[in-house]
């Protein structure tokens, strides 16, 4: 008596194209969410680090008696401005000016446009205005 057995080799190209489709599926859903959040995390990240800048200014002018000039900008927190009014009691207030999210510098305003000096970023497209992910993100927000 000969028993058969039946092996089987693997897959089938349909079980593997069900499986291929599957994954395409889900991939076309997940993939624009998460693209979305880091979006979201790059905007989210901006206001903090304008909001941090703004309170290293308020500190500057407290020590000083007044913001850095437009022409001394935010580099007045990390050298010790040599133009314009020299600060009398200039300290480092920062290590480094960080980029913004998008790699692009912070611009700064003095005197501002929507308050005593404006920190902001020109957002995901590095220019001014914008909606979404490329809108402006200012310390008037």
């Amino acid at each position: 008596m000969q028993s058969r057995i039946r092996k089987q080799a693997g897959f089938t190209l349909i079980e593997l194209m069900v499986v291929v489709v599957i994954i395409g599926m889900l991939g076309a859903l997940i993939v624009p969410n998460v693209l979305e959040r880091l979006d979201d995390s790059k905007v989210t990240a901006a206001r903090s680090q304008v909001n941090a800048l703004m309170q290293q200014l308020k500190l500057y002018k407290l020590d000083n008696q007044r913001y850095p000039t437009a022409e001394q900008g935010l580099d007045a927190l990390v050298h010790k401005p040599t133009t314009g009014t020299i600060p009398p009691n200039w300290k480092p207030y920062i290590d480094k000016l960080p980029p913004d999210p998008w790699g692009n510098p912070y611009q700064y305003a003095n005197p501002g446009v929507n308050n005593e000096v404006d920190v902001y970023s020109f957002g995901a497209d590095g220019k001014v205005g914008g909606e979404g992910k490329d809108a402006d993100i200012g310390s008037w927000q």
